[in-house]
């Protein structure tokens, strides 16, 4: 485990039928965001699930401010704030009796950073849970998970649900966390402007294996779209494609040296920026229907 790591998988593996994680190794630095990317059924939430202990790996190690996440199961617990996609809180309580109850829980659980988050978030404290819209949810989700001073936050699907406006109020709420607290945060998501905004680590999973996990510099400076037809591709060093998508009038191929390939095809080659969006579609292929 290095020092500088708030989380680091090594080898993980989980099998489910028609489905298996495999080997999965990648690390998150202290106070960065990450964010983990891949279509549908390709283990995002299965490494979540890991991370948090809610399932149980076959092999490798995961560990969290260098504690292994099993041993250390409550001290590494008691340091994660937890936002998964469908929370897990009661239907039939009100807000402030479930603030109540899983706020004893935490030893630095702060009632005062509840109640001004709720405030923030507009959230009606007398109400039940099972009367709140999906977007109110969310964001009593992401109060509980901010109230007792975590050190790491891991989340999955954050934003979806949200407004654009309290999306980007939660964006800036993340960044300013790092910055002010040191905090670091793993968030999963298929909105991927949010974390061209935010992210400064991006993993791409894919049919349970990792394609890569680069910072975000690396991959939307250093990668790239080349526009063409069949003959185009073919002349590309296959190390460097990762994707290839066909359309009625050319091809696009995603790569991951685009200075190397302007190079070798020269100054009438059209060769374009990505977007998390491009190696989103591009790199899925056939896997975005993975079980």
């Amino acid at each position: 485990m290095t020092p500088d790591h708030a989380l680091e998988l090594s080898g993980v593996r989980k099998s489910y039928p028609g489905f298996t994680l495999k080997d999965v190794s990648f690390a998150l630095p202290r106070g960065v965001i990450g964010g983990l990317i891949g279509p549908n059924g390709s283990g995002k939430t299965t490494i979540i699930k890991l991370i948090m202990n809610l399932v149980r790996r076959e092999a490798g190690e995961i560990r969290v401010f260098g504690l292994d996440n099993r041993t250390n199961e409550i001290a590494v617990k008691s340091r994660i704030g937890f936002v998964y996609d469908v929370p897990g809180f009661w239907d039939d309580q009100s807000l402030d009796s479930q603030r109540r109850a899983l706020g004893a829980f935490y030893p630095r659980w702060s009632d005062d950073t509840f109640r001004r988050l709720a405030g923030e978030f507009g959230l009606p404290l007398d109400k039940k849970y099972k009367a709140l819209s999906h977007g109110a949810r969310t964001k009593f989700a992401l109060a509980m998970a901010l109230s007792h001073e975590a050190d790491l936050l891991i989340m999955d699907e954050p934003t979806a649900g949200l407004d654009p406006i309290f999306r980007r109020e939660l964006l800036k709420r993340l960044s300013a966390l790092l910055q002010e607290e040191g905090k670091s945060i793993l968030f999963s998501t298929h909105i991927t402007s949010d974390l061209e905004r935010v992210a400064d680590v991006i993993t791409f999973i894919r049919a349970g294996e990792i394609a890569f996990s680069l910072t975000r510099d690396e991959l939307l400076d250093g990668w790239a779209i080349v526009r063409g037809d069949d003959r185009v591709v073919r002349e590309l060093d296959p190390r460097v494609v990762k994707g290839v998508r066909r359309r009625a009038l050319g091809v696009d191929a995603l790569v991951s040296d685009g200075a190397a390939v302007r190079r070798a095809l020269g100054a009438g080659a059209v060769v374009d920026k990505v977007t998390l969006d491009d190696v989103m579609v591009l790199m899925a292929g056939e896997a975005r229907h993975a079980a």
